[in-house]
């Protein structure tokens, strides 16, 4: 039996590989071999589907939290576009807009920490709207909120809850000091408790090596993630990454390779910083990637829905 036949038939039974010996194949496997690899497991599970998702950032600016990457915190001079909580009504607009588009997923996306107990019934009145007059999933990312908060949106229709580790649990603290990762972990389990799905993933290319990936992804892995979006840092004028070199192309794609490999029942989702690596997109479907935010992120503009429906046609995945 071929090597990758006998890794994939391992993980198909039930195999979770620890640090080491993930490391092992990433150093000896070839970087076309752990792109196969990847891409059975992927194909394994979700055959030729795309599952897209789209974000709407509900609430901008001024964020308390000292994260190195983001255009949105206070300690940063950027930009970008400053406003309060939106309303259920262009709430609504947006989730029908993109349901209409054949977007299977919908959420909103608050700057800050955590949301307020009066902030909390505000959003969850407005997915119970959107629930009751939209036909799409509905997911939340609203920061480090209680296991009483998260139940909450969890009766008003949501889903699927999102809370990124960002990176190695190594590496946290030196792009962010304001909050935790165990935090972070506090909020993802109270999550599970309230019935929530996971999505858990982060950004790579902030100065992190390969084998902080390797330990990025197992950390994901715990979780117990169904979705790892994956982003690519786009450097903001203004943040404190805003002279970060940008990945290799070969980094991007092995770090695609090993989200999946590692995380063989979540799909990895291409996220922020597309426009860098869009002309890596056909590869990165090869190497693991069933997943995509289409349509704007969050301080910046993505990509268009039905131009990246047509896309996935011509490489032939369905939706």
């Amino acid at each position: 039996m071929d090597r990758i036949d006998r890794i994939e038939s391992d993980m198909a039974n039930g195999l979770k590989p620890g640090y080491e010996q993930v490391s092992e194949w990433m150093e000896t496997l070839g970087d076309e071999r752990l792109y196969e690899l990847a891409r059975r497991i992927r194909m394994r599970r979700d055959g030729r589907r795309i599952d897209m998702c789209s974000i709407m950032n509900a609430r901008s600016g001024r964020c308390s939290e000292d994260c190195k990457w983001c255009a949105q915190s206070r300690f940063h001079k950027t930009d970008i576009e400053v406003y309060p909580l939106v309303g259920e009504q262009e709430a609504l607009r947006e989730a029908a807009h993109n349901a209409a588009k054949g977007v299977g997923r919908f959420s909103l996306v608050t700057s800050g920490k955590a949301l307020s107990d009066g902030e909390t019934d505000r959003v969850c009145g407005i997915y119970r709207r959107i629930g009751s007059e939209v036909d799409i999933s509905l997911c939340a990312s609203l920061g480090l909120l209680s296991k009483e908060q998260l139940v909450r949106l969890r009766q008003s229709g949501v889903r699927r809850y999102h809370c990124n580790l960002e990176t190695a649990p190594s590496y946290f603290g030196e792009l962010c000091t304001t909050h935790t990762q165990q935090q972070k972990l506090q909020t993802i389990a109270w999550a599970r408790e309230a019935g929530l799905e996971i999505c858990c993933g982060g950004i790579i290319g902030m100065g992190e090596s390969e084998r902080q990936r390797i330990e990025f992804a197992l950390a994901i892995r715990d979780t117990g993630a169904v979705s790892v979006p994956m982003n690519v840092l786009n450097p903001i004028p203004g943040t404190r990454l805003e002279k970060a070199l940008p990945l290799s192309d070969r980094d991007v794609l092995r770090a695609a390779a090993l989200m999946q490999i590692v995380n063989p029942d979540a799909s990895v989702r291409l996220a922020g910083g597309r426009s860098r690596i869009k002309h890596l997109e056909p590869e990165l479907f090869r190497c693991g990637v069933s997943a995509s935010i289409v349509g704007d992120l969050l301080t910046t503009s993505g990509s268009d829905i039905d131009t990246d429906k047509a896309m996935f046609k011509k490489w032939g995945f369905g939706i």
